[in-house]
């Protein structure tokens, strides 16, 4: 079947990094591919695989879900297939048995090449993954690297320009610190990140990147110069903003309490409160925030997460500070299990989202025109906020430059700009429907798909009229 028809139809290969928020807008991506009509292998482990939400009726018969077992490494727990089941402390073993997955990936890639009618014409990485790019070239079949935000990117740069010196700049140093570890060797892994990276990039034909240049036109435009290779947009694979296909589905999560109890609630007057569990906040800084919630007097919503590992009652009582339930019963609830966000942030009485500014909460909590309170933690999620900021979305809550930390002044004082002051609520309420308008432009985003499978078409007859199954970025 020939890749550059227009009228054939692709089998493509994804393969994310083993995270929900790598899992779930890569799902979306296959889906959207299926259907268009392609065939698309997605590939995690068994446990992040029965963990997703079901497939659409329409796509599932087009999306082949691919099962490699997660090797077992000593000293990480049974079952520990996604970052979110990770202590902090045993990450780098996750590492360990993530490289084990290449033996299974390789074995994969051999049996679907070994038939013409099987073969994928594309592999999609995730950036860290350089033994999937490596078994793409082992059989000739071209690779597109899957890409964290532009703004990122840039943030990223070595400061060798006046520019890239001024974006560094701009950087706290609790951030910068937070960077370093991107260069060590992940102890038991053997391999730092930035050496992951730097393998899966020389061995992939492409970048493609979950964005769009009206989401960042500051940094967009710079990636395929400081990369030094063709990047590709997906648009922002927003999910569907009924919420229809998270865990439970849409008529259990109206169900669900916290939507009960925001039925009680006026229309606007409730800040969602969610940070993501991926790296859990100090318990001192747990502190801090309740305390700034209740100084603020808005009423809110607090998905509370447990940390990995910790015996959490139900209810949160003993992450909070002494009394802090009672005291705020008639202003607010916490809840540490699961929470239906997607109903949440639909839900007209909600007026606000305080988030950690990972990529899908901000898309998420855009898609509905929220104002945000931005408490970045990790990763992606400094630059993710600075970038929000400069669009007049939100405010940052004010951080020791140091060493990152916050007061519950600090939590007050954003909580309210963003959910009472008049005025900075008016600005910032107007900067979040300017970017409401780019993510909930379905035709926009569907047409980011469609030009994407065109540029895989293109690059792949490209390619084999080269006479080359792939290429490395800098050639």
């Amino acid at each position: 079947m020939d890749a550059g028809s227009a009228s054939s139809s692709l089998r493509i290969v994804v393969v994310p990094w083993l995270a929900f928020g790598h899992l779930l807008p890569y799902l979306e991506l296959s889906e959207r591919l299926a259907e268009r009509g392609h065939r698309v292998s997605y590939v995690s482990t068994p446990r992040n695989l029965a963990r997703l939400p079901p497939l659409r009726p329409a796509t599932a018969p087009r999306v082949d879900l691919v099962a490699l077992p997660l090797p077992r490494v000593d000293g990480l727990p049974g079952g520990a297939e996604s970052t979110n089941d990770v202590p902090d402390q045993q990450r780098e073993l996750h590492w360990k048995a993530f490289d084990g997955l290449a033996a299974h990936f390789a074995e994969f890639m051999a049996a679907a090449c070994a038939d013409e009618a099987t073969r994928p014409h594309w592999v999609i990485a995730d950036c860290f993954h350089h033994w999937v790019a490596a078994s793409a070239v082992e059989h000739k079949v071209p690779c597109a690297m899957l890409l964290p935000t532009a703004a990122v990117i840039a943030a990223a740069q070595p400061p060798s320009t006046e520019q890239s010196e001024a974006r560094a700049e701009t950087r706290p140093r609790y951030e910068q610190e937070d960077m370093a570890p991107m260069f060590d060797d992940q102890g038991a892994s053997g391999m730092s990140l930035a050496q992951r990276w730097q393998l899966t990039k020389e061995r992939s034909a492409l970048g493609v990147i979950r964005s769009c240049v009206e989401w960042e036109p500051e940094s967009f435009p710079l990636v395929p110069t400081l990369l030094d290779m063709p990047v590709v947009p997906l648009g922002l694979l927003p999910p569907s903003p009924d919420g229809g296909r998270r865990a439970g589905g849409a008529n259990e999560s109206s169900e669900h309490a916290t939507v009960r109890w925001l039925d009680a609630q006026r229309p606007g007057s409730v800040v969602y409160v969610a940070l993501g569990s991926e790296v859990p906040l100090p318990l001192e800084q747990v502190h801090e925030l309740a305390l700034g919630l209740e100084l603020a007097g808005t009423r809110f919503l607090w998905a509370l997460r447990k940390p990995s590992g910790a015996a959490v009652l139900d209810d949160g009582a003993d992450m909070l500070p002494p009394g802090f339930q009672q005291r705020t019963r008639d202003q607010g609830l916490v809840t540490t299990g699961w929470v239906p966000q997607m109903s949440i942030l639909a839900h007209a009485a909600v007026g606000g989202f305080l988030t950690h500014c990972g990529r899908n909460s901000l898309i998420e909590g855009l898609l509905f025109g929220h104002p945000l309170v931005m408490l970045p933690i990790f990763g992606d999620q400094g630059p993710n906020a600075r970038q929000m900021e400069v669009k007049k979305v939100g405010l940052q809550v004010a951080r020791d430059e140091s060493d990152g930390s916050f007061d519950r002044h600090g939590v007050s004082s954003a909580v309210r700009a963003v959910m009472v002051d008049g005025e900075a609520r008016r600005n910032f309420v107007a900067g979040a429907a300017k970017m409401q308008v780019v993510v909930a432009n379905s035709e926009r985003q569907e047409r980011y798909i469609d030009e994407f499978v065109h540029h895989l078409r293109s690059h792949g007859a490209a390619i084999a009229t080269d006479g080359k199954a792939t290429t490395a970025a800098t050639s």
